[in-house]
């Protein structure tokens, strides 16, 4: 299938390098027998389980790296430098999402929301905000749960919160980009060494693989699947499947009925207690095996500077999960690696930059984001289409018109537990509008100037396909998920990209132009648009980048 290249199935061994001698701390795991459970990238846990803790990062510290942020940059580069022999601290505002609440359950439902759902909102926000007319958000507790909906103006941006960061709550879609579209997201990146190393290296750490397709032709939880391929095919559309890092094997053992149910029963946009390989079960327990590496959760950075005797003086609160302040820690760091996200990074970096922190960050620093392109929208199928009550909540495949239209439609899950006769879609576009971060001094927060208008070309590239599909087929769209008669869902993002674009806000590999031993590892590099789902490309790119910095800067 064109949308993939060979990943390999061969895990990467994470294995510990000899102590630094010029270690000033030295980390270990609070749980020895985690270790070899945790040994190998790649290899597949068949429930959530708790990573292995360690000792928090103490107030007057020195240490070597600190990453801001566990997320896919994050997490590589907490593997990778400490397999290197380098002491590594990870940052991490959210939870470490390893203790069972009152249902024995470590994350909840997607269609039970509760007080773990969402990042200290008082009301969830759920991207699909009505249902036959009704809406759907309920009143839940302040908590630090672990799906944030950012909002902006113009736009909310969805973003996972937790150790793990964005692979907590994300759909799994692991799909590597054509390379006839790579020079487009990523233009001073050699696409040889992307597609010959890093890509496979990405995919085999991640635990990529492809859903077994007899099994998906059979089960009734991928009728809604089958049915839009059908629709897509009668309107001309190829139609490809996608790989997942979901165990399709423990998905089939849900479905016999020998685990419990997981994807089967809904659990994907709080999180998922079953099959779902995050990086919680694959790069962080590596990283952790080492020896080398604490992850502090809980703590969030609130100032970076240069330190007088070199490194950086790192500032940060601890917060309980209220969001309350419980205490301040200030540690100086030799080297600090933002992987905060496309959002997080580069609302630090500008705050940074203009409250004179950071005043040598460049003036491309907080510039070139984009949402991917992200647009949504529902179909009414007719009576004899039915898309089954019972639905994966895993998508597997994908409706491809980006040569022509612009857009790669994502056929997505609507596990309702009804028959609902909908088609649901997340699409991803060519749309070109970007936003700038600009730090707001008379509010101390960094806005971001997204327009809702600007979605328009999403949309119109969507249409591109379903207006096909409906003419084809006699349907309509479906106008009741986004609001009263409203079609299209574009006021979100799945896909945050960009803030600190790769090579302009930094070198060619992350270092931060104006500050030696400053980097960013995550999707902020990213200009905007991946043309698929980013995350793999995300990991492929900070594999590189770390690649390069271990070399010349370790």
């Amino acid at each position: 299938m064109s949308e993939n290249v060979e990943s390999g199935t061969t895990p990467v061994a994470a294995e510990a390098a000899p102590q630094s001698g010029f270690s000033r701390r030295r980390f270990v795991l609070g749980t020895g027998a985690a270790i070899g459970a945790a040994t190998l990238i790649g290899r597949t846990a068949t429930s959530a389980a708790a990573l292995p803790g360690g000792t928090v990062i103490g107030d007057g510290a020195r240490v070597q790296a600190l990453i801001v942020g566990s997320g896919y940059g994050g997490s590589v580069t907490a593997l990778r430098l400490a397999q290197a022999g380098v002491n590594v601290h990870v940052i991490e505002q959210g939870m470490s999402w390893d203790t069972p609440g009152s249902d024995g359950k470590i994350f909840a439902n997607t269609t039970s929301p509760d007080y773990r759902s969402y990042w200290l909102r008082t009301r969830t926000k759920a991207p699909l905000s009505n249902f036959l007319g009704f809406p759907i958000d309920k009143d839940v507790p302040k908590y630090t749960g672990i799906l944030d909906a950012e909002e902006f103006s113009g736009i909310t941006v969805y973003q996972g919160r937790g150790v793990g960061g964005g692979s907590l709550v994300n759909g799994g879609m692991a799909v590597t980009p054509k390379r006839e579209n790579f020079g487009a997201i990523l233009p001073s990146v050699n696409p040889d060494e992307m597609y010959n190393t890093y890509y496979p290296r990405a995919n085999a750490g991640l635990g990529v693989t492809n859903v077994d397709q007899r099994w998906w032709e059979s089960t009734q939880y991928y009728q809604f699947a089958r049915v839009g391929r059908k629709h897509a095919q009668r309107s001309g559309f190829p139609f490809v499947f996608v790989p997942n890092v979901y165990d399709w094997d423990y998905m089939k053992a849900e479905e016999a009925g020998t685990v419990p149910k997981s994807a089967l029963a809904a659990e994907i946009l709080y999180g998922n207690n079953g099959g779902k390989k995050s990086l919680a079960k694959t790069y962080l327990p590596a990283a952790l095996a080492t020896g080398r590496v604490t992850i502090s959760p809980q703590h969030r950075v609130t100032n970076v500077a240069p330190a007088s005797g070199g490194g950086y003086t790192v500032s940060m609160e601890t917060i309980d999960t209220s969001g309350n302040v419980t205490g301040v820690k200030t540690v100086v760091a030799d080297k600090v690696f933002f992987a905060a996200g496309s959002v997080g990074t580069s609302k630090l970096l500008v705050k940074f930059r203009d409250t004179g922190s950071l005043p040598n960050l460049n003036g491309e620093v907080g510039t070139g984001w984009g949402d991917n392109g992200n647009v949504m929208c529902g179909r009414a199928n007719h009576m004899w289409d039915p898309t089954g009550a019972k639905q994966s909540s895993i998508p597997t495949a994908g409706i491809d018109n980006w040569a022509a239209g612009g857009a790669f439609a994502e056929v997505a899950p609507l596990p309702t537990g009804i028959e609902t006769y909908a088609s649901f879609y997340l699409s991803i576009t060519k749309n070109p509008n970007r936003a700038q971060f600009s730090y707001n001094a008379a509010t101390g927060k960094v806005d971001l100037n997204w327009q809702t208008a600007w979605k328009q070309p999403a949309i119109d590239m969507a249409k591109s396909i379903f207006d096909r599909i409906n003419s084809t087929e006699g349907t309509i769209y479906r106008t009741d998920l986004f609001g009263t008669y409203k079609i299209w869902g574009d006021h979100l993002t799945y896909h945050p990209l960009g803030g600190a674009i790769l090579n302009k806000a930094t070198d060619n590999y992350g270092r931060l132009k104006g500050y030696n031993g400053l980097y960013v590892m995550d999707g902020s590099l990213i200009p905007g648009n991946t043309s698929v789902n980013p995350f793999v490309t995300i990991t492929a790119l900070a594999e590189r980048n770390i690649d390069n910095i271990i070399t010349y800067d370790v």
